[in-house]
């Protein structure tokens, strides 16, 4: 097999601020393995706040690991020696989803049918992030009237503390009530163990359906205070990253959010799915700042969750790749062979 690369700077329509940072854009790898008459493709996406030097430590990570091949290209096998070499997660996805991309090519199915699983029957939230009320409203306003999202994702956690963010979630309710969207909060982790509780508790009695991430990845051992109180179900996020996580989690969430970039691509991710089901927790896919080659693949997997949250392909200017759709509300997967998605134009 033969892999080769590419960086290709993804531009978002509008800036996304977390509590950690904001993000007007990324440098992406993606990864292509062929054997000259199938080609599959990956994506490697940096989180929000996040070095945008990853694309090429990335590559030299990954060229290490293809300069005495790939063996017969299992999946299984290469994430195994990505994990054992310390690559990062979000180098070890791109890697891995192209494999799967491959594989599934070479069998002429779609990844969703070669994995066994049918379409994504939920729809996906679209994401506002942390502005002044007016922004958010505008903003919010603008995505649910382009896309026709049944669901919005607001971004809490930011300066001025709950006030602020009541403040926030008013601006996002208004829009989303407009729209007959849902509604859904992020928090990561920018609150205390008191404001969760009482953020929880307030936001409960204001349309939204669950929170997530309320306090910061290190906290966890404040999360039973916090889930021993909640008035709505508590998703985690940023405390978790693989299927080993998880069972230190349990019974101090009511579920988990994997995305493929924190668990190094496909494979784990049905690992950790697996063990999540296995514990009682509801399960959720999210997304970094990607494009729909690493949206695609995260939506060939949508049938396994209770909710999905894959949206950053709809706020890029432009998306690089095609082939991924868009039906009332739900990112579906492509019925070509692999992920049916490949960069566009000039950039293949």
């Amino acid at each position: 097999m033969r892999v080769t690369f590419r960086t290709v700077r993804l531009t978002k329509l509008h800036p996304l601020t977390i509590s950690r940072g904001t993000s007007t854009g990324s440098n992406n790898l993606f990864v292509m393995v062929s054997d000259g008459d199938v080609t599959g493709i990956g994506e490697c996406a940096p989180g929000t706040g996040y070095d945008d030097t990853l694309a090429a430590e990335a590559q030299a990570q990954l060229e290490s690991i293809v300069q005495d091949g790939l063996g017969d290209g299992s999946p299984y096998a290469v994430y195994a020696r990505m994990a054992a070499a310390h690559v990062d997660p979000a180098a070890m996805a791109a890697m891995d989803v192209a494999l799967w991309d491959f594989w599934a090519k070479r069998a002429g199915l779609p990844l969703y049918r070669l994995l066994g699983l049918g379409r994504p029957t939920v729809a996906t939230s679209v994401t506002v992030g942390i502005n002044e009320p007016d922004v958010v409203l505008a903003r919010a306003e603008e995505f649910l009237a382009r896309t026709s999202a049944k669901a919005l994702k607001v971004k809490l956690g930011g300066a001025g503390g709950p006030a602020a963010d009541q403040q926030r979630y008013e601006a996002a309710r208004e829009a989303a009530r407009r729209h007959g969207a849902q509604l859904r909060v992020d928090a990561n982790g920018g609150w205390s163990p008191q404001d969760a509780v009482e953020m929880i508790a307030w936001l409960s009695e204001r349309d939204c359906d669950y929170v997530e991430q309320p306090l910061a990845r290190g906290q966890e051992d404040d999360l039973p205070y916090v889930f021993e109180r909640r008035k709505l179900p508590i998703y985690l996020d940023e405390s978790l990253r693989t299927s080993h996580d998880v069972p230190p989690l349990a019974g101090r969430c009511d579920g988990v959010n994997l995305k493929l970039m924190k668990t190094g691509g496909i494979t784990e991710a049905l690992r950790l799915v697996a063990t999540a089901r296995a514990h009682g927790l509801n399960t959720m896919i999210g997304c970094m700042g990607e494009s729909s080659v690493a949206i695609g693949a995260g939506a060939s997997l949508g049938a396994l969750f209770d909710h999905i949250d894959l949206d950053s392909h709809l706020n890029l200017n432009p998306d690089p790749a095609v082939g991924l759709g868009f039906e009332n509300g739900i990112v579906m997967p492509s019925d070509r062979p692999g992920l049916g998605v490949e960069l566009s134009g000039e950039l293949a």
